[in-house]
């Protein structure tokens, strides 16, 4: 018996209300006995297959028949079910819905022990997800496929026509960005999907090319690039203990010696940075700009006129 035996099975009786074993077995070039073995190996995956006697009698699939197969391990079953949830409440422009509507689906066909352990998780979970912004989930799927077959895009971004090789999307929990290359520029560019419109790939193929880590790239252009002050402050702490703490679209943290890191941050105005640095509550010790020092010096002098 195969895997791709039984799915076949399992679509044969979602196609009509009932069958008999003579008619499957005739369906699948197969014996009649090894129509009772797959059927039982069916149920034992959880599905309710009926057997009735007599004329007329035959095989029907119970509650759940319109539904795809679920041939996944306990692990693998509970695993996709926490991340519908999750996708749920996401920025994919009808993603939410999707999930909602597949995890609906999941719960029907997964076995009663199965689903009393998802239904337990979901129910000791709460999901605290800032406002992001919705994208198309059509664009999502069209850079996701042009950075898959390595073709060109071109699309509009802030009402200048670009073209691009993509290379890899990147989120950030709350946004989604695209790594490319952009050929206009000749230069690596980081996008914000929300903000591209008629987007469409080309047939135009790329041969890939060296490029720096994607993940890495999007964090220093969002959480540097669009700022006025980019300052490098060294802490003493751990830096994946400074990470739990900064969000990448907040901060680079950089490996020190010594039981010291480098929190690279960046904003309009230095005070906002000294802000931010002092909260962390750790040592601190500027490396740049040295104007830091000042606005947290006078920015300890205002905070000290209020408190007395």
């Amino acid at each position: 018996m195969t895997a791709e035996r039984v799915l076949r099975l399992l679509a044969l009786l979602q196609r009509r209300a009932s069958w008999t074993a003579t008619e499957l077995a005739a369906e699948l070039h197969v014996t009649d006995r090894s129509i009772r073995r797959d059927v039982e190996r069916l149920r034992s995956l959880g599905y309710p297959v009926h057997a009735t006697g007599g004329v007329g009698g035959g095989y029907q699939l119970g509650a759940g028949t319109r539904l795809p197969p679920l041939l996944l391990d306990d692990e693998e079953a509970i695993a996709t079910a926490v991340s519908l949830r999750l996708a749920s409440a996401g920025t994919v422009a009808g993603a939410g819905e999707a999930a909602l509507r597949a995890l609906a689906k999941l719960d029907q066909v997964m076995p009663p022990r199965l689903r009393a352990e998802v239904r337990a998780v979901h129910g000791a979970t709460e999901t605290l997800i800032g406002p992001g912004v919705e994208i198309d989930a059509d664009v999502l799927m069209t850079l996701a496929c042009a950075c898959r077959d390595a073709v060109r895009v071109r699309f509009l971004y802030s009402d200048t026509e670009r073209t691009v090789e993509p290379v890899r999307l990147v989120t950030t929990g709350r946004r989604w960005y695209l790594m490319a290359w952009d050929a206009d520029r000749d230069d690596w560019r980081t996008f914000r999907l929300d903000r591209m419109r008629t987007v469409e790939a080309t047939t135009w193929r790329f041969r890939p090319r060296e490029h720096p880590d994607p993940a890495a790239f999007v964090q220093r252009a969002v959480a540097e690039a669009p700022y006025r002050h980019v300052a490098r402050v060294r802490l003493r702490a751990a830096a994946q203990e400074v990470r739990e703490r900064v969000p990448p679209q907040v901060g680079r943290v950089e490996d020190d010696r010594d039981g010291w890191c480098v929190l690279v941050a960046a904003a309009d105005r230095l005070d906002v940075i000294a802000v931010h640095v002092a909260r962390l509550g750790y040592e601190a010790q500027v490396l740049d700009p040295p104007e830091l020092r000042t606005a947290a010096t006078e920015l300890a002098s205002r905070l000290a006129a209020l408190a007395g």
